[in-house]
């Protein structure tokens, strides 16, 4: 973006979301050379993703065929441009491969105005979007994004027809962290039955109802009525389009000159103000994360105003377990996947794999 005013002009550059390379579909993202003043997000910048990373496509196909088998439906939260697409992507891969075989062409919906828009314009501009691996599908006439049973909801008469079928299915719908659109819906629906599944595959922000609901609460408001939880929620991992520290580090690193000054937002307070400091503290950019209300003129380089941040208060929610309690339990769903692939073991492997488990539980118990 080129600001002119006054026969001055500045170059500011807008990161957006910083994505991750070598993620599935999407080409990597690009890095700029040049600007004045950089807008930069900070989600993950204060940690580091692990190295070692779950097959997702494994891991969603486990939970589609657990949750199916159960008579319940998947229900993803998914921001409408990117993650949709993403999931679709894996969801053709566990169709051709044949994953789920006792549920083969099991009902996938996409039930968001804008994702369907999205996924459209993705299949009109393939050469602009897709990575390698994905135009490779499409020169073998393949749609990457596209299968069997896959179904496209426009209107709110299609939305609604949606959960009148009793037959299990998977539901994609937006928005990503369950604070609008019809997403809503499929949880007043889904959130109650404990056959089914809330899977979310993005990050939740600190108050949303999605990271509500990956804490713990028993009960959620929706549409002003309570709502108890007794579906199974489950984050699927290794999942976040956000790059982590390194990758973050790595997109400003890109700017041949450092820029006059660097804003850090688009992280919870604590993560931005870190990631400020770590840029300005080791890096030698000026660099802050601004709060609401702070002024800074672009013609001359200096701040005319900085506010200070005021904490708010979050209500404790009733029966709230911490996230790392979400990610046990998600370590025992795929460690129960694991013990179905040990069949063929030695039984002596197989005796010292049972007394280790029982030893580990033996030490936890209380």
């Amino acid at each position: 973006l080129w600001l002119t005013e006054g026969g001055v002009t500045r170059k500011i550059v807008f990161s957006g979301d910083i994505g991750n390379n070598d993620q599935p579909l999407l080409r990597d993202p690009a890095l700029t050379e040049e600007a004045d003043y950089v807008v930069m997000e900070s989600t993950y910048g204060d940690r580091y993703h692990e190295k070692e990373k779950i097959d997702p496509v494994e891991e969603l196909a486990n939970i589609i065929s657990e949750t199916l088998s159960r008579g319940g439906n998947v229900v993803i939260p998914s921001f409408a441009i990117g993650r949709t697409q993403v999931m679709l992507y894996y969801i053709r891969q566990i169709k051709f491969n044949n994953m789920i075989p006792d549920y083969p062409d099991f009902p996938v919906y996409v039930d968001s105005p804008l994702a369907v828009s999205a996924t459209e314009i993705f299949m009109e501009n393939e050469q602009e979007c897709f990575d390698e691996e994905a135009m490779s599908l499409v020169r073998q006439g393949i749609n990457p994004i596209q299968f069997k049973n896959l179904r496209l909801s426009i209107t709110s008469e299609e939305s609604k027809a949606i959960n009148e079928d009793d037959e299990p299915k998977v539901i994609i719908s937006a928005s990503g962290m369950c604070d609008a659109g019809r997403i809503r819906h499929h949880l007043q629906f889904n959130l109650g039955r404990p056959e089914s599944t809330i899977v979310f595959v993005g990050y939740q922000a600190e108050g949303s109802p999605g990271r509500k609901l990956l804490e713990g609460v028993s009960e959620i408001k929706l549409f002003g009525e309570p709502v108890q939880v007794r579906a199974e929620i489950v984050m699927m991992q290794g999942m976040s389009g956000h790059a982590d520290k390194a990758g973050l580090l790595h997109w400003i690193g890109g700017f041949k000159t450092k820029p006059k000054q660097v804003f850090v937002v688009h992280g919870d307070d604590a993560v931005a103000d870190a990631f400020a400091g770590c840029l300005s503290e080791e890096y030698g950019y000026n660099a802050m994360a601004p709060y609401s209300g702070t002024r800074y003129d672009l013609s001359n380089g200096k701040f005319i105003e900085i506010t200070k941040g005021i904490p708010v208060m979050q209500k404790e929610q009733k029966g709230a377990h911490s996230e790392v309690f979400v990610r046990l339990k998600t370590a025992g769903r795929d460690l129960n996947a694991f013990i179905e692939m040990c069949s063929g073991l030695p039984n002596k492997d197989m005796e010292h794999f049972t007394r280790d488990l029982k030893a580990l539980m033996e030490k936890y118990k209380r």
